[in-house]
Formats: structure tokens, sequence, C-alpha cells
């Protein structure tokens, strides 16, 4: 549900997808930037990484909050926050138009200019190691035909040029209703794909090269 579009110093736009649901891609330079060599990087195919790269990757963190409400309007709490951002002269995160309200930013460090504009974040002079956190309503739960709940996101990626690198993705999803129960979540619990779950509160933690889609499913509770 946001879309970033950034500008590298020579001003030559990318897109950029984070998600609820989320593409992430990277600017500048490459090797210097992502610590790989072209013939290294992924092509795509979505592989999770045991053991974190020696430099810290970008971090894209959401927690929502899903209410009582929510299962009739699908409308959602959201707290997003980005971390280790890729240096770029402009950046803005868009979020898919009609489905976000209430957007504000609640801090950022290591960014020249920060504003909210209609359904998007506009950045401007991202240092290295950057980090903007923002607040929002989404409406991101959706009935599906079997008359369970769901949350379907992604594809998250951080692509630059033909390659995919690195990056890290954490979803908290807090229960604040006793109408929902955890079913299942897509894909299944591996190593670099962690699951935390209880009455209340499911989370993942992905570590991962290429395309990352999820989907989470509740049941209702009478």
């Amino acid at each position: 549900m946001a879309h970033v579009v950034c500008c590298p110093p020579s001003k030559t736009a990318l897109l950029l997808l984070f998600l609820l649901p989320h593409l992430a891609a990277a600017a500048p330079s490459e090797e210097e930037l992502f610590f790989k060599s072209v013939s290294e990087v992924s092509d795509g195919d979505l592989r999770f990484l045991e053991r974190a790269p020696e430099r810290p990757v970008h971090h894209h963190e959401n927690r929502l909050t899903i209410h009582d409400a929510s299962l009739v309007d699908g409308w959602i709490r959201l707290e997003q926050c980005h971390s280790h951002l890729d240096p770029v002269a402009s950046m803005q995160i868009v979020y898919g138009e009609g489905r976000i309200r209430a957007l504000e930013i609640l801090n950022h460090h290591g960014i020249g200019k920060t504003w909210v504009l209609g359904h998007t974040v506009q950045l401007e002079d991202v240092a290295p190691g950057a980090g903007l956190c923002i607040r929002a309503e989404t409406r991101a739960l959706a009935r599906d035909e079997q008359g369970n709940y769901q949350l379907a996101n992604g594809p998250y990626m951080r692509r630059f040029l033909d390659g995919f690198y690195p990056m890290r993705v954490s979803v908290d999803v807090n229960l604040d209703t006793d109408r929902l129960g955890f079913l299942d979540i897509t894909p299944a619990p591996q190593p670099g794909f962690l699951i935390q779950q209880d009455a209340r509160h499911i989370r993942f933690d992905a570590l991962f090269e290429g395309m990352l889609r999820t989907l989470i499913r509740f049941r209702p509770r009478p």
C-alpha cells in the first residue's frame, strides 16, 4: 500500500515499493552501497537469509492494530518505521489513494526535509543510515470467500536495476478485539522467517533477498 519513489544524486528516478503491500528498492552506487558485485545478486527468486549481512540493511517495520470496527470497514491503525535508508537526494513514500488517512510524520533523523503531501510522504537529502516513522490508518483488512479475514502484504523487495538485495521486514499485528483468532501465515516459519504468536499478537521477522509476499489469516469468533 505504499510505493516509494526516490532519486539518487544524479536525479535519475527509480521506483521503490515498500508495502503493506510494499516494494522496497534502493538507489545510488552498487558495490559500495550493496556490498555485492553484479554477478552475485539475486535475480528475484525469494531466498531467506539465516545470517544478516555485515553491514546494516534497510529495515522496514510495521505495527498494525485491528479493532472491532476493522471487521466492518477494513480500517486498521498503522505505525511504520524505516531505518538504514539508502542515501538519496529525494524520495517519496506513496500510499494507495483512498486507502490511507490521518497520515502524519512522527519523527525522523538524517533527513534534510520531510513533509506530508496528500497521500504521500516527501523526503529530501537522505543521509546514510537515515530513519523515519509515520502514523496513519490504512484500509488493509479484507474478508475472503471462506468467511475468514486476511492481511495480504507484498511484494516486499529492495531492488537496484536488475538485482535484488538483502532487506529486513518486521510486521507486528495486535488484535484489539475478541472477535478474531489467528489461523495461519504464509510462508511457513523457517530460518530467516521467524514467527511469534499468541492469542492477541502475531509477529514475523524476515531477512531475505528477492521478492517476499505474506498472507496472514484470521478466523472469526462468535
